[in-house]
């Protein structure tokens, strides 16, 4: 049954109003054109996400035959040279109806078009091909390109279709089932790597980039794309300011005309906190969106929450007392403060949103925040976090969402006098059920796991570590995963700007942006991993320099 023209008109309305969406993506990349296949590719996931959440699209064969394909140019990926019978247009749509259904064979497809002449003359048929002549155009005709690029669509449409709930021919495979049958036994070269993680940066950065705006108003000369240039070039050096980054960077872009540093400055300053956030959390949303067509995403479930420190500040702290506002530890310096939450353990460890740390912030109000920002994005089971969030108050909020935690505890009196009796048996793990007191006669009920350090350097009761659980102790195993956020800080670190700035938002924006960087990073890891072996290993193949590089690229510079 044809769909209302009217719902058609709602998907396209709805894309042309997500500010983070440039449709079609040949006009808005240096790298595209209109032949350019990854750019096909990211059209088909933009509008599939929007049209299957639409009520009246409630199969998959309407979307393969409305999908606009008329922008493309099939000439280059076309081997034939002669006149043909059937457009490549077409032939594409019926390759992608024959993908979606999982038909292994033309003979299946040819049986199917002839069974339904209604879903023929909406694909502009007027006789069905024939299965030789099926089979000719995919063997001979299409490129191998251009067969990936068919199978990569199917796939998305079933996923996208899946998600909202939509009736579909078949299970999809999570991976590019053309890389399922190659042997796995040798690794891929560095070169091919590097190919394959060109053109999975290209299409992440695009999907991720966008999310970021400036409100400077129309008939502006500077492209706005071209301040994200900036500040990714400024991840590429270390200790970069923007001011010295600005006059470089008008040498390496192939951009006309670039932003100053004190423009660059100046139109960050005027983001809010807000803004930013809301800004990342958009671009997070849409990685996430993209690495969640492979079954590996599906591994989430575990996040850790921490606070890092930006370097420390030895300026006149004078007005900004609230905001630089000292370092974890017991020193007499001072630092900013952020907060992340971030995926860990055998999933992509992106990091799902950051916030600053004020003066005042309780650690129950940041975990709050962040658990709220995470539990939008994903599916969440286990909270890690350090010992500075031991408190029984964010526990008990921890247990009423139905989440379970791990948390070592500070060692008190009670805890050292334990660990001590431990030592004197020589006991190497001890587990007691304890109630915190809340306040008001109500209690936390929590397990207390005492585990002896292996190869402590200390004789006494220092030996000993001290968890919290509302879960079995089995649970433990997975702290390890913690360190994982403390590696990402230094990846992160090492992808920001430099700035002696005290402004706060510039200075929460500037950390920010590195964070999205390094989870640009770590999604076209996962994703080439995939594309190129089939399986997802957490020790990343392509380098985070490979990846800014390419971003760089991508983005217009050099």
């Amino acid at each position: 049954m044809p769909l209302p023209r009217e719902s058609r008109r709602t998907v396209f309305r709805q894309i042309a109003q997500q500010s983070y969406v440039d449709w079609p993506t040949y006009e808005s990349s240096p790298l595209a054109d209109r032949s350019f296949l990854p750019a096909l590719e990211s059209d088909i996931h933009t509008v599939a996400k929007v049209w299957f959440n639409q009520d009246e699209h409630e199969t998959v064969e309407p979307f393969v035959h409305a999908v606009p394909l008329a922008y493309v140019q099939f000439d280059t990926h076309d081997r034939y040279t002669g006149s043909t019978s059937y457009e490549m247009e077409t032939l594409f749509r019926l390759f992608l109806l024959k993908e979606c259904h999982g038909w292994d064979h033309e003979t299946a497809l040819a049986e199917y078009l002839t069974n339904h002449p209604a879903l023929c003359n909406q694909l502009g048929l007027e006789s069905v091909p024939s299965q030789s002549t099926l089979w000719r155009s995919w063997h001979h005709r299409f490129t191998a390109e251009l067969q990936a690029t068919v199978e990569t669509a199917a796939r998305t449409i079933l996923i996208k279709a899946q998600n909202a709930g939509v009736t579909i021919p078949r299970e999809p495979n999570r991976q590019n089932r053309r890389h399922n049958d190659e042997s796995p036994e040798s690794d891929p070269s560095d070169q091919t790597v590097l190919e394959q993680a060109e053109i999975v940066t290209e299409q992440v950065s695009r999907v991720a980039l966008p999310a970021f705006s400036l409100d400077r108003g129309e008939g502006c000369e500077i492209h706005e794309n071209a301040y994200w240039d900036l500040q990714t070039y400024l991840g590429l050096r270390e200790n970069l300011a923007v001011n010295e980054g600005a006059r470089s960077f008008i040498h390496e872009s192939n951009r006309e005309r670039t932003p100053l540093g004190h423009a660059h400055r100046e139109h960050v300053r005027n983001l809010s906190i807000e803004q930013i956030r809301e800004m990342y959390r958009q671009a997070v949303g849409r990685l996430l969106d993209r690495v969640a067509e492979t079954e590996e995403f599906f591994r989430a479930g575990i996040v850790a929450i921490d606070i890092t420190e930006d370097d420390p500040f030895t300026g006149d702290r004078t007005d900004h007392e609230d905001e630089i506002i000292g370092t974890k530890e017991n020193t007499d310096e001072y630092a900013y403060q952020w907060a992340t939450v971030q995926l860990v353990g055998n999933a992509v460890p992106i990091v799902l949103d950051a916030r600053p740390v004020r003066k005042g912030d309780t650690r129950k109000e940041i975990v709050e925040d962040l658990l709220d920002s995470a539990e939008a994005l994903v599916h969440v089971d286990n909270v890690l976090m350090d010992r500075e969030f031991d408190s029984q108050h964010i526990l008990e909020m921890l247990s009423q969402r139905g989440l379970s935690y791990i948390v070592p505890k500070r060692m008190q009196t009670s805890e050292k006098a334990q660990a001590k009796r431990l030592l004197q048996r020589d006991k190497d793990r001890y587990e007691t059920d304890r109630k915190l007191h809340l306040g008001d006669n109500e209690w936390h009920s929590t397990t207390l796991i005492y585990r002896r350090k292996e190869n402590s350097e200390h004789t006494d009761h220092q030996q000993y570590s001290v968890f919290m659980t509302n879960r079995n102790s089995g649970l433990l195993t997975e702290y390890g995963y913690r360190w994982e956020i403390e590696s990402g800080y230094k990846s992160i670190k090492r992808f920001m700007g430099a700035t002696t700035s005290k402004h706060f938002g510039l200075r929460f924006f500037y950390f920010a942006f590195a964070c999205l960087l390094y989870s640009i990073w770590r999604a076209v890891d996962l994703l080439v991993q995939v594309q190129l072996t089939g399986e997802y290993e957490h020790s990343p193949i392509v380098t985070a320099d490979n990846t800014l590089t390419l971003v760089k690229k991508e983005t217009g510079i050099g």
